[in-house]
C-alpha cells in the first residue's frame, strides 16, 4: 500500500496569512479613509478587503495543489518501478509496450505486463486487475514480483501460473487483515470475494514455438504479412481469484512465431472502449490498417493503436489499456545457428568415417586365431 502523508503547516506557511490579516486590521482601524462614510471611501475599503480575501484564497489553495502534485509524482514513480518498461530488444525479439490509465489524476492503472528471457525461452505475462488506480497497484506489484522469480525457477509454464495464483491469494489475505484488524488473528475464508485478475502466460521458444496458458484474458493477435488473426480460439480458464486452478495444468501449443511475424497482446480495455455513441473500438480493423504497409515496427503499431483509441474515446477512456507488441527478428541469428549446427554434425560425421577407414586400413587381412595355452 502506498501512503502519502501530508506535510504539517510550518511557520513559514503561516507568515503570509498573518501579514494579510494585519494589513486588513491596520487599514480598518488605522487608516482615516476607512473611518469615512462616503461612497469613495466605501469603494476603497471594499477593494482592500477583496484583495486581502483573494490573497488568502490563493494561498489556501496553493498548499493542496502542491500536495496533489506530490501525490501524482509519487504515483508515477511507483508505476515506473512496478510496471517497468521492457527492453527494446530481448533474445532476438523486438519489444514495445505502453499503458494508458483511466485514472488520469493518479497516472496508474491495474494492467500488468512483463517480458523476461530465461533458459526455458522468452516468457511473457499480460494481466488485468479488477479496478484501477492506486488500489490496484498493490495487486499488480504482488503478481509481477512473483512472475519475475517463477519465470526463471519453474521449467513448466503451469507451475509459473500456480505461483501467481498463490501470490494473489497471499496478497488478498494480507490486504483483508489490514482492512479488518479485528480479524487479524485468523485468515478470512474469502478475503476479497469480488477481486479477480485475468492473466495470459506465453512462452516463445528459440525456434519460435508458442505455448500459452490463459485465465480469462483476451487472446492476442498475430500479424502475419498483411493478415491479422487471433492466436487461437481455445476456451480460456476462469480468471485467477474466484475459482481454484484445475489439478492438471498443461500449456497448450499455439503454433510458431516465424521470422518477421508479430504478436499484439492487449487488455480488454482496448476492445471494450466506446465512443460517444456507444460503439466499441475496432482494434482488429486498426491493426489491419497498420499492416498494410509491411513490414511495420512494434513502435509504429503502438503509436497507431493508441492514437486511434484516444480519438475514438475523445481522450477519455473508461478503463485502463495496456498493449504489448513482440516481433520475431531472429532470422539472421537462427540461420547462422542452423548452419553452424549442420557444419558441426557434418564434421563429426566425417571424423567418424575417417576413423573407420583408418581402422579398416591397419587391420590385418587374414586375422589368425589366438593360440591356446
Amino acid at each position: 500500500m502506498i501512503r502519502i502523508k501530508a506535510r504539517a503547516p510550518t511557520g513559514r506557511a503561516a507568515v503570509l496569512p498573518t501579514v494579510w490579516g494585519a494589513v486588513a486590521v491596520g487599514y480598518k482601524f488605522g487608516c482615516p479613509l476607512a473611518q469615512q462614510d462616503g461612497l469613495g471611501a466605501r469603494i476603497v475599503t471594499s477593494a482592500v478587503f477583496v484583495a486581502v480575501g483573494t490573497g488568502l484564497i490563493f494561498h489556501v489553495r496553493r498548499t493542496p495543489l502542491q500536495e496533489l502534485r506530490l501525490a501524482r509524482r509519487a504515483a508515477r514513480v511507483a508505476q515506473s518501478v512496478v510496471l517497468r518498461p521492457p527492453p527494446p530488444r530481448l533474445d532476438g525479439l523486438n519489444v514495445a509496450a505502453a499503458q494508458l490509465s483511466a485514472d488520469r489524476g493518479a497516472c496508474v492503472g491495474g494492467d500488468l505486463y512483463e517480458v523476461i528471457a530465461t533458459e526455458h525461452g522468452v516468457r511473457v505475462v499480460m494481466g488485468d486487475v479488477r479496478g484501477h488506480g492506486l488500489a490496484a497497484l498493490g495487486t499488480v506489484a504482488a503478481l509481477l514480483g512473483s512472475f519475475r522469480e517463477a519465470a526463471h525457477d519453474e521449467p513448466e509454464l503451469g507451475r509459473v501460473l500456480r505461483r501467481l495464483d498463490r501470490a494473489l491469494g497471499r496478497h488478498l489475505r494480507e490486504r483483508a487483515r489490514a482492512e479488518h484488524p479485528a480479524q487479524s488473528a485468523t485468515d478470512p475464508d474469502n478475503p476479497v470475494a469480488e477481486e479477480f485478475v485475468t492473466v495470459l502466460l506465453l512462452e516463445i521458444g528459440r525456434d519460435g514455438e508458442l505455448r500459452a496458458l490463459n485465465c480469462g484474458h483476451p487472446w492476442p493477435y498475430v500479424l502475419r504479412g498483411t493478415s491479422v488473426d487471433p492466436l487461437t480460439r481455445a476456451e480460456p480458464l476462469p480468471p485467477l481469484g474466484p475459482f481454484p486452478l484445475p489439478a492438471e495444468l498443461e500449456a497448450g501449443s499455439c503454433g510458431r512465431l516465424l521470422a518477421g511475424e508479430s504478436l499484439v497482446l492487449f487488455t480488454d480495455g482496448a476492445e471494450d472502449a466506446r465512443d460517444g455513441r456507444g460503439r466499441f473500438f475496432a482494434l482488429r480493423d486498426v491493426l489491419r490498417e497498420v499492416v498494410r504497409e509491411h513490414p511495420v515496427s512494434p513502435q509504429t503499431v503502438l503509436r497507431t493503436v493508441f492514437g486511434a483509441l484516444l480519438h475514438h474515446t475523445g481522450e477519455q477512456p473508461a478503463d485502463d489499456v495496456a498493449v504489448l507488441v513482440l516481433r520475431n527478428d531472429r532470422t539472421d541469428r537462427t540461420d547462422r545457428t542452423d548452419r553452424h549446427d549442420r557444419t558441426d554434425r557434418t564434421d563429426r560425421k566425417e571424423v567418424r568415417l575417417s576413423g573407420a577407414r583408418d581402422t579398416a586400413r591397419h587391420a590385418p587381412a587374414h586375422p589368425q586365431p589366438a593360440p591356446h595355452r
